[in-house]
């Protein structure tokens, strides 16, 4: 689906922008942090610009300081919101294919934003051991970036979800039981004691 926004908007710059502040629409943002949380590269500035001039994002100067928010006026604000929440789901976001590669990852479950389950109270939990945490940064960046809204992950090793498991931890449970998609699962007992559950 992104590939399709990226076609229909013309460009890969563009249909992250729009991305990007229809999901937070109630923020404003320094250019030079639109450019660091989409990780963008080239015509970050012709494409704001575009945006600006076509009035989808206004542009406030206060004390010297540039600043953007989207402008929830626009005319066609309704209908991007929903085509853009739409393209945001799994499996569209590539970069959840690398999750194996910032440790030993025992569990990996996605819900909230990725599904777009509204009353998720996180949108992924890893459970894992030897997490890279440089890798595990860079992984979270690049899917902000795809998605365009900062993503609220809990990361634990496998110890300490035995333990909250066996504590009848109400997050983890409600998280579990509601709806959720599975990337990774290789802990064979998790399926069972859920299914018992319910």
């Amino acid at each position: 689906m992104s590939e399709i926004l990226e076609s229909l908007f013309g460009s890969k710059e563009r249909a992250s922008l729009l991305r990007f502040f229809l999901q937070n629409p109630d923020q404003e943002y320094a250019y030079a942090e639109v450019v660091r949380r989409n990780m963008l590269k080239n015509n970050a500035k012709r494409e704001i610009d575009k945006l600006t001039k076509i009035k989808f994002i206004s542009r406030h100067a206060r004390k010297g300081k540039i600043s953007y928010v989207l402008n929830q006026n626009f005319s066609f604000y309704p209908e991007l919101k929903n085509l853009i929440s739409k393209s945001n789901v799994y499996p569209q976001c590539k970069s959840l294919s690398k999750i194996e590669k910032i440790g030993n990852i025992k569990l990996a479950v996605i819900s909230g934003i990725f599904i777009n389950y509204q009353k998720g109270k996180a949108d992924m939990i890893i459970v894992g051991d030897d997490i890279k945490r440089a890798r595990l940064k860079n992984l979270m960046a690049s899917l902000e970036a795809e998605i365009g809204k900062e993503i609220d992950f809990v990361l634990m090793n496998s110890e300490e979800f035995k333990y909250r498991l066996n504590m009848l931890d109400k997050f983890i449970l409600e998280f579990l039981e509601g709806p959720h998609e599975e990337l990774i699962n290789k802990i064979q007992w998790l399926k069972h004691l859920i299914a018992k559950r319910k």
